[in-house]
């Protein structure tokens, strides 16, 4: 993420305030830009129905992102970090199935992050076109967002200081020309009452596309838990209270314009623009196209964060992951900033104007909120609170989310499709790739390593067999001490024999919070057979070269190895042995005995697997320490094969 990561910004301070202004509320800050565009797109402007649509905004943001998100979601924080993945890693030991709705919740929050930058950037930049209709926005916005996806790889933490100020001017700029629209119908404040949100929704014709337009103005809320770990919870709850009553202001303001043009049909008016005067609003529109373009790069930059997580819980393909800075938590992944791009160009291309987004946008995002509501019962489960007030929070928030969803459905046919296709098409790949490993690891066969004890020492020391490493170094995936894979003995005694000095054995135990690098050391044959296990959080990159020579170093150190190398001239002038790194990867090489979701599981990984970074690039071994070995997982059987020996 594109921010500073410092500790002292997560407790409250006017520095953690500015920068939760400037990455947390870019994607919810924006949305004036088009929720009422959005909502009187169609029909005829009547006073009830702009008074209805702005309680409906109001009690929207009071419940989904004021009461869910900020009060109760914030506190489901794993180690001060959040988001969905980081919620997921919390409860996954309560029940396996929870792997689904992070990956739905992971996947459409994807998609989400290739329609904002669209929507935001066309939204803002379409204020061009209203003294000059035939001005060519879209050019301009595909340019912007091209722009915009180019300076990711050479890091943003220059551009993310400059963020928090320009975003305090953005909300007051919004609050105070809101505010001053309001006397023109003040008739508007009765919106605070609830009433006027019901009857709407119970009464109004055309109630269900209404109620999807309504969610537009909470699509962001998921930020604010995403982005936790930059400003702190508090932070984000006392910056929320200006930001939300700024939003509050100009969507007031926005609904007394309206008021003011009942009977009209609104068209291609914005009224975020008509409450501007006219002598601003060319200042208007630059202010609102670079918050446009910071609720972007908020979106950009947390998707970035949300597959890094998901590379290292095992639900997406091991890809390149750069940080371009010295900046904790910035990050680049080249792969993805591609996908992004890609589906951000397709949006525009297929819906060219933000009205037609409009109709697209928030179906994808409601799946998100629906993932995020059932992992947080579960965490609520955890923490052993009150079952009423579990019971109360579900009640609640299924019954908000899945009306919204119902109403988000009617954009199915206008659009919706594409979002969920790109949604779909992300929640294969990962449900893939998860599944895919677990089929694996249920052909890994693990033997007592403790058998072999007496072998491996004597291995060590025959000289009848070629020195193969000095220091030889197997990464296994057993999570008992005790145990090791059948592949890995059979790698070091049987494929070629391989004597070393010492034998490594390496663990690495991606743990359930998001910074941690610990490690222990058993040696299993003292000075000869020495196992580290790492437990990194999944946060943390897994360079295990560069892990494992600090941990050599630190027992070299203390006198606890001896890594000189043997060969008498070396070993005369205490030369270091050479490393040698033993991969394995493990193919398969017969599918028939899975059943049929399986087998395709299986043909998608294979497809995948072309895509992902190899094991040594994956765990960060320098390639030229590195053999690689195929081995089979599933050698066929001969039991069942019948042969006829002849003279």
């Amino acid at each position: 993420m594109a921010t500073v990561h410092n500790n002292s910004l997560n407790r409250l301070s006017a520095g953690g305030l500015l920068i939760s202004l400037g990455i947390i509320f870019g994607d919810i800050g924006t949305s004036p830009l088009y929720v009422f565009k959005a909502i009187f797109n169609q029909g005829t402007v009547t006073p009830d129905l702009v008074i209805g649509a702005i309680s409906c905004v109001f009690w929207t943001l009071t419940l989904q992102t004021t009461i869910k998100y900020v009060l109760i979601t914030l506190n489901a924080d794993n180690k001060g970090e959040g988001g969905i993945l980081s919620l997921y890693s919390l409860v996954r030991r309560r029940a396996k199935w929870l792997i689904i709705p992070a990956i739905v919740g992971a996947s459409t929050l994807l998609a989400d992050g290739m329609i904002t930058p669209a929507i935001t950037i066309s939204s803002a930049v379409e204020g061009l076109a209203i003294h000059n209709p035939a001005f060519p926005t879209v050019p301009v916005v595909v340019l912007i967002i091209s722009l915009l996806f180019v300076i990711q790889r050479f890091g943003t933490s220059i551009v993310g200081r400059v963020f928090g100020p320009l975003m305090l001017v953005w909300f007051s700029t919004i609050g105070i020309l809101g505010f001053a629209y309001i006397d023109k119908a003040p008739e508007v404040i009765k919106a605070l009452n609830p009433y006027y949100a019901i009857h709407t929704i119970v009464h109004y014709p055309n109630a269900l596309f209404i109620i999807g337009a309504i969610f537009l103005c909470t699509t962001g809320a998921e930020a604010l838990y995403s982005d936790m770990g930059h400003c702190g919870k508090s932070n984000i709850r006392v910056s929320w209270i200006f930001v939300k009553l700024c939003l509050i202001l100009n969507y007031f303001g926005q609904g007394a314009w309206l008021i003011t043009h009942q009977g009209n049909v609104l068209g291609e008016n914005n009224p975020f623009y008509a409450i501007m005067p006219d002598w601003f609003l060319f200042y208007g529109i630059i202010i609102a196209t670079v918050a446009a373009i910071i609720a972007s790069q908020a979106m950009i930059s947390g998707s970035y964060t949300l597959i890094s997580e998901a590379v290292r819980l095992n639900i997406w393909p091991k890809v390149t992951i750069r940080y371009p800075s010295d900046q904790k938590g910035q990050l680049y992944v080249p792969s993805i900033n591609l996908i992004l791009f890609i589906g951000c160009m397709l949006i525009i291309f297929v819906f060219r104007k933000s009205s037609n987004m409009e109709a697209a946008y928030g179906l994808a995002i409601n799946l998100t909120f629906l993932s995020t509501t059932i992992l947080v019962i579960y965490f609520m489960l955890r923490k052993r609170i009150h079952k009423l007030w579990i019971v109360l929070f579900a009640l609640i928030y299924f019954t908000v989310e899945i009306t919204f969803l119902v109403g988000n459905g009617v954009k199915i046919g206008h659009g919706g499709w594409l979002t969920l296709l790109l949604a779909l098409t992300i929640f294969i790949v990962m449900y893939a790739w998860y599944t895919a490993r677990k089929i694996k690891n249920r052909h890994v066969k693990f033997d007592d390593i403790k058998k072999y004890y007496p072998i491996i020492s004597e291995l060590s020391e025959d000289e009848t067999v070629p020195t193969f490493a000095s220091q030889l170094v197997y990464l296994t995936s057993a999570n008992n001490k005790e145990e090791i894979e059948t592949k890995v003995i059979y790698s070091i005694l049987n494929k070629k024999p391989k004597r070393a000095d010492v034998y490594w054995i390496v663990h690495v135990d991606v743990m359930d919070t998001p910074h941690a690098r610990d490690y222990t050391v058993n040696q299993l044959i003292p000075g000869k057979l020495i196992r580290i296990d790492f437990k990194l959080g999944f946060r943390e990159e897994q360079k295990i070269s560069l892990l494992l020579r600090k941990v050599i170093e630190d027992m070299v150190s203390k006198g606890e190895i001896d890594i000189t190398s043997q060969y008498k001239t070396l070993k005369k002038y205490h030369i270091p042995g050479d490393f040698n790194f033993v991969v394995l990867e493990k193919v398969f090489t017969k599918t028939s005995e899975l059943n049929w979701p399986e087998r395709i599981v299986m043909e998608l990984y294979k497809i995948l697997k072309n895509f992902s970074l190899s094991e040594e690039k994956g765990f960060g071994l320098d390639s030229s320490f590195v053999t690689l070995e195929r081995v089979p997982l599933n050698i066929p059987n001969t039991g069942n094969l019948q042969l006829r020996r002849v003279k």
